[in-house]
């Protein structure tokens, strides 16, 4: 099986340079280059020139054949090297939804009858399964598509999708269900539901998203595109008036020439933002690409720049925080009774419990006592854990026994009666609670036995990056189930800012929706079926892989790793697109600065010798300075593609140092730069004509 880790790819990869360079010129087609409006017009302009140099062969046109030759050819390749930044990045997603699509194979699926094991199968291929059949996968199979695990436990290797080389387990019941088409079984045997219909598979969306071509604009990035061709429309009502004027400005002084229409389109094109509109669709496409390399998908690039804004962030504890596989580690019995006797009676709650949790609690009763119960007796009533009722168990032998949360079970036996509670079960609760576990109290009929023990351990490092997340100004807040002295006990030795105790699904929401109406922007991290409610209300949602279907069909990014600290690259390259944006912005806008000094002394010269003190960069003659200029826009489109697809990096600080920092750098680096390159510019052509 091939592991398909994301691997880098250099921004110029002999690769796809050549394929970009070939869709490049695909992309000058109008009906194609309208969605970008203001390359769109220097495409219109980029066709004056062509009949103006046409004129000028002729002798129709008083302007020298080299000018407009020269200024037509760099006014077509302004237009390409837009093209080619588009397309580079789009083939940088192309590259790796390609290897993606190696992990593909054909795959035979053993097709069951009945959902159990033993029942008979039908040999099928992948294509045919549909959505809730049932599927047999043995030690050494491949899972043919995506779903849940309904019976059954196995280790699964995921390389395919993730590219870790070790193996993860996936079992029935809890939050480890999901599996993913394209994966393999490598031990014991597991019948899996279908979730998917062939072409609707996670690997299928995968690929799907991670091609730039498939990318949807965000707002943000249309937002910025109406404010650029706004600018545009501007910038070409001044060429349209420069005309009239000149003329006029002629007849009245008596001498000079007016503004030429091949001035004029030079002019508009130096004036009009076309940096910016020219590595606007690459950086959204390259920041997908980015968080791809980081093994995380991206639904939809409006994730990823809210991402970039979230300022409140709710974790899920278990498996989130923490490791998530709790174990029993200890009985401690209560009002007088053996510590066996509560041993005996947890292990009766627990037979039918699928979870790691319950399965912990099996094996310590048979460590420590020796029990075995191999199954229930045929009058076994099954009682179900629920977010509601957070009690499990069963009923047997006219007796009714539960294990759950501390008051729910004491809830529980009080409606069945019972007079009065073992004076030490809520000293025994506390005090478990308060270690940073798990406390489980169980009930035999009204009769409350004792509590079980559960250690749930926080991930490693975890408390690192939280404080570096806090260092971004974003609020953590942990969201459990837990009581609350469990709850506070994880959440200071994680070093989260706050937390939610005894959640449910509902409160999640609304403690969302709170945010939300405050103005904030708000994050969550899940894996289960009960987080999907607020991943869906989430302005960014990020699942675990590792998760339950229902929690990564309510995200918009997936998170392969199952890292919930993963957040921190999301948010890091959500600033980071908005960043590069911003400061892109700046410098195209700065740039103009350079080019009012070189292009407008130079076509008004004629008619007001007097302006021939702004040029402050002493070019060489009208026609070459605005040349130089013509070229140096076009230039700086390449030299900018690495910043484009690489992104300005982010650096955690105040936003109004950053504005600062930021406006020093591209707003008088855009300044200072043109300068020197359009008088370096100068200079060269200077030499040839």
């Amino acid at each position: 099986m091939t592991k398909h880790k994301p691997e880098p790819i250099s921004i110029f990869d002999a690769r796809i340079m050549r394929p970009a360079l070939l869709a490049s010129f695909k992309k000058l087609d109008p009906r194609v280059l309208w969605r970008n409006p203001v390359m769109f017009c220097v495409e219109i302009a980029s066709v004056i020139t062509m009949v103006t140099f046409a004129m000028s062969l002729t002798g129709a046109n008083k302007e020298p054949v080299w000018f407009t030759g020269f200024l037509s050819v760099w006014l077509w390749l302004t237009v390409i090297f837009a093209t080619f930044a588009e397309a580079l990045a789009e083939g940088r997603g192309k590259a790796r939804a390609a290897s993606l699509r190696k992990s593909r194979t054909d795959v035979t699926a053993k097709r069951l009858r009945k959902p159990e094991f033993g029942a008979a199968f039908e040999a099928v291929p992948a294509t045919e399964l549909r959505k809730d059949d049932y599927i047999l996968v043995e030690a050494g199979e491949m899972i043919a598509g995506d779903g849940d695990v309904v019976a059954g436990a196995a280790l699964v290797n995921e390389a395919a999708v993730t590219g870790e080389s070790a193996p993860v387990v996936r079992e029935s019941g809890g939050d480890r269900s999901a599996v993913t088409g394209g994966t393999e079984v490598i031990a014991s045997a597991i019948i899996v539901r279908i979730t998917a219909n062939p072409g609707e598979t996670f690997l299928d969306r995968m690929i799907s998203l991670i091609e730039g071509a498939k990318r949807r604009k965000t707002p943000n990035e249309i937002a910025l595109e109406v404010l650029l061709f706004a600018l545009t429309l501007v910038f070409l009502l001044v060429c349209a008036n420069i005309s009239p004027l000149s003329i006029y400005s002629v007849k009245a002084a008596g001498h000079g020439t007016p503004v030429s229409l091949t001035i004029l389109v030079a002019l508009f094109v130096c004036l009009a933002p076309t940096t910016i509109a020219a590595l606007l669709p690459a950086i959204g496409i390259a920041g997908m690409d980015r968080l791809f390399q980081k093994n995380v998908i991206a639904l939809s690039g409006r994730a990823i720049e809210a991402a970039g804004d979230v300022n409140v962030l709710l974790l899920d504890k278990t498996g989130t925080i923490t490791l998530g596989n709790r174990e029993a580690v200890a009985f401690v019995p209560v009002g007088g009774h053996s510590e066996q006797e509560l041993a005996e009676a947890a292990l009766m709650a627990s037979l039918t419990d699928e979870t790691p949790e319950g399965r912990s609690i099996v094996v310590l009763a048979k460590q420590k006592f020796g029990l075995k119960q191999e199954a229930l007796p045929v009058d076994a009533e099954t009682i179900a854990f629920s977010a509601e009722t957070r009690l499990s168990g069963v009923n047997t032998g006219g007796k009714q026994y539960r294990k759950g949360a501390s008051d729910s079970t004491l809830a529980f036996v009080k409606g069945l009666g019972a007079k009065a509670l073992p004076s030490d079960i809520e000293a025994e609760v506390d005090k478990i609670a308060r270690g940073g576990a798990t406390p489980l109290v169980v009930s035999r009929d009204a009769d409350i036995l004792g509590v079980i023990n559960l250690k749930d351990i926080v991930k490693g490092g975890i408390q690192e990056r939280f404080q570096q997340l806090r260092s971004m100004g974003i609020k953590t807040i942990m969201i459990t189930g837990d009581n609350p002295l469990t709850a506070a006990a994880i959440a200071a030795e994680a070093q989260v800012d706050d937390f939610m105790a005894q959640a449910k699904p509902e409160e999640k929401l609304r403690l969302i929706r709170e945010y939300q109406e405050q103005g904030y922007m708000v994050a969550m991290t899940g894996d289960g079926t009960n987080d999907a409610p607020a991943l869906a209300q989430a302005d960014v949602a990020v699942a675990m892989n590792t998760g339950t279907q229902p929690a990564r069909e309510a995200a918009n990014i997936i998170d392969l790793d199952s890292n919930p600290t993963k957040l921190l690259d999301i948010v890091e390259i959500g600033k980071q697109i908005l960043m590069t944006r911003g400061n892109l912005t700046t410098f195209s806008i700065s740039n103009d600065v350079a080019k009012y000094f070189a292009i407008i002394p130079a076509m008004m010269l004629s008619i007001y010798p007097q302006l021939g003190v702004l040029n402050v960069m002493h070019l060489a003659s009208p026609f070459s300075a605005i040349l130089s200029a013509v070229i140096f826009n076009a230039l700086i489109i390449p030299l900018l593609i690495p910043l484009a697809l690489k992104g300005t990096k982010y650096r955690p600080m105040p936003a109004e140092k950053l504005l600062i920092y930021n406006l020093l750098i591209y707003g008088v680096g855009g300044i200072i730069a043109p300068f020197i390159g359009i008088k370096g510019i100068d200079l060269v052509v200077g030499m040839f004509v």
